[in-house]
């Protein structure tokens, strides 16, 4: 048995073939066995050739073809579509060359050793508000102790390495551990380390915060797929916090959710905002899983029908203002579970374990 891993490249830039290629050469631990520069060549190379992994282009990749095998894709852009083929084709990992050579390099190595694809158990919920101040921290933060509430093993993540908030609206110690501790680890990630790298919240949730904006690694799409696809074998409930920007780390969280909520305001900048998000991530197939959440609810010329008629469903709550809110949030506290928001939080999480 070969100590490296074999590996069909293809790609349509002969150029960038040639740099991978000569790369993966030298890293000694993968050799390049066959290249393709486009679908018909790269079905005939996996068949006859067997190998341990496929890195590939993602517009390269045809259904099914790659079923049996690794499949590692490779672009020189993270776009949108590219990152849609690649979660459509089953991809393990997605790689931008060169800036993630060395991931690519530590993953393609791996195949060797393929890990079985862990069982997703856990609903995992994203939330997200296209507009400061609609209070997706506040909705994150209550819908995961919903969750804890009701016997669910509950995880909330922050992926949102800009602002990350959650950590002051739960009153978080300084000294934890964050998102950024695991990045090293991504390529190995497994649920004890989750469990290492967790603060555990007094109402029973375990948290994990978002790493430093001035970390030594960034936080990037290939790792939010990672954590989010152990978390979920791991617990029974993953609330994912967005950063508002839809920037390549929200779009990968988005398209490893089961439910979008979108959180709204009562206020046509508001509507604006989430319209405008919603279109945005429709080349990632995510419709008809995505809810609405109204917000500080008020009297108002927007009402909540509104929300239907916007964005053609009913919203999947409505939170009203609540004066208990500020002086709480003040406290890092969350408000009383037994109180008019508490208990719409408690319906809101039952909705949302209903299939869709």
């Amino acid at each position: 048995m070969d100590e490296v891993a074999r590996v069909v490249l293809a790609m349509e830039q002969h150029d960038v073939v040639e740099e991978v290629m000569h790369f993966l050469d030298r890293s000694g631990r993968a050799r390049v066995v066959a290249t393709a520069a486009d679908d018909r060549q790269l079905i005939e190379a996996v068949r006859q050739l067997e190998p341990d992994a496929v890195l590939a282009q993602p517009s390269l990749v045809t259904d099914g073809v790659l079923a049996k095998h690794a499949f590692l894709a490779v672009d020189t852009r993270e776009t949108v579509a590219s990152l849609r083929a690649a979660i459509d084709a089953g991809a393990r990992g997605f790689f931008v060359w060169p800036a993630d050579r060395q991931a690519l390099s530590e993953a393609t190595a791996g195949t060797l050793a393929a890990p079985v694809t862990m069982d997703r158990r856990a609903t995992v919920i994203a939330v997200h508000g296209s507009r400061g101040g609609v209070g997706a921290t506040f909705v994150a933060t209550h819908l995961t102790r919903s969750f804890a509430r009701r016997g669910r093993a509950s995880l909330l993540i922050d992926v949102d390495p800009m602002f990350g908030e959650v950590s002051a609206a739960l009153g978080v110690p300084d000294d934890v551990h964050t998102v950024g501790d695991l990045l090293p680890l991504i390529g190995e990630l497994a649920p004890v380390h989750l469990d290492e790298a967790s603060w555990t919240h007094p109402e029973g949730f375990r948290v994990l915060l978002a790493p430093p904006t001035a970390g030594p690694e960034p936080l990037d799409a290939n790792a939010v797929r990672r954590i989010v696809e152990v978390s979920a074998s791991a617990v029974d409930a993953v609330v994912l916090h967005l950063g508002r920007a839809l920037d390549a780390v929200t779009l990968a969280a988005i398209a490893s959710c089961d439910r979008l909520v979108e959180v709204v305001s009562l206020d046509v900048l508001s509507f604006r905002s989430a319209r405008r998000a919603v279109e945005l991530v429709e080349p990632l197939h995510v419709d008809e899983r995505v809810g609405f959440v109204v917000n500080r609810a008020k009297r108002s010329e927007i009402t909540p029908r509104d929300v239907e008629r916007v964005f053609g469903s009913e919203p999947l709550a409505v939170v009203s203002v609540d004066r208990s809110v500020p002086r709480a949030q003040d406290h890092g506290q969350l408000v009383s579970p037994r109180g008019r928001t508490g208990r719409a939080f408690d319906r809101l999480a039952a909705r949302l374990e209903e299939p869709v």
